[in-house]
């Protein structure tokens, strides 16, 4: 006789909350949470905003600037050489376009650009100290930017220079030579070497232009820092001294005097002229 095994069937008694979908638990915590998400997302939005707002706002600066920048490049290169007051009325235009990008559009990239050409042209119109001042604040404000930081430093020593302070222009011309990375060292090298002589301080002068041989021996520079080395070096060289005279202590015989013609034999005196 077979026997049947019996199942009994399992009963199971779900938690309402395990049937809800992953939908309806957020849609849940969402409506429990109403307040505090609305308050978030209207925090986000107002981030997001002011983000796109500072960004819009920055490039707007950035177009107003250049086109600032590009009208003083303009008037700068547009000076006519038949006419120098034009030319200098147009270079304190383009002066004053220049600080109106530095002044007013600080945050700019056209501002450090501006700076410096603002420097050259205070020079250019004589006023020295206005472009040292501007050479200053690009050194203090744009310090970080080495390739262009030479240049900088460069056309500073030539203002000091037209300042009358020559040593200013030797400390000024030294930051380039620490620098890395600047394109315009063996110039700084040539032009240190020639303050040092104009200063009387040939040792100085030497070193300069050996550095300037020896690092850049390809640079235009250094045809003529080597002719200028050898000029110093011949002035340091003592002069050779006169042959020693003879043991006698008589003094050496004078030359032989020349002729006075081919015809008259030496030691004999030419025949006088007759007298009338």
């Amino acid at each position: 006789m077979s026997y049947k095994i019996k199942h009994e069937a399992r009963t199971i008694h779900a938690d309402e909350a395990h049937l809800l979908s992953g939908m309806e638990h957020f849609l849940v915590w969402l409506e429990q949470n109403r307040r505090s998400v609305l308050a978030g997302a209207l925090v986000a939005v107002g981030a997001l905003a002011a983000v796109g707002g500072a960004l819009w706002y920055d490039a707007r600066q950035e177009e107003a600037a250049a086109d600032l920048h590009r009208q003083a490049v303009q008037v700068t290169f547009d000076r006519p050489a038949n006419n120098p007051a034009k030319a200098e009325e147009n270079l304190k235009q383009a002066i004053a376009l220049y600080r109106r990008v530095v002044e007013e559009y600080p945050r700019s990239r056209s501002a450090q650009l501006a700076l410096f050409q603002l420097g050259n042209a205070l020079v250019q119109v004589n006023d020295v100290k206005g472009g040292i001042e501007a050479y200053n604040k690009y050194v203090a404000t744009y310090g970080t930017n080495k390739l262009m930081l030479g240049l900088v430093y460069q056309r500073l020593a030539y203002a000091h220079l037209l300042n009358g302070d020559r040593e200013a222009a030797v400390k000024a011309l030294l930051n380039v030579v620490g620098l890395p990375g600047t394109l315009n060292k063996d110039h700084v090298l040539y032009e240190l070497g020639r303050l040092e002589e104009g200063l009387s301080r040939p040792e100085g002068a030497l070193v300069h232009y050996q550095n300037l041989v020896k690092v850049f021996p390809n640079s235009p520079f250094a045809g003529e820092a080597t002719v200028r080395m050898k000029a110093l070096e011949a002035k340091q060289t003592p002069a050779a001294s006169p042959p020693a005279e003879s043991g006698t202590g008589a003094p050496a015989s004078p030359p032989a005097s020349r002729p006075e013609s081919r015809g008259t034999p030496s030691g004999a005196s030419p025949k006088e002229p007759a007298k009338r």
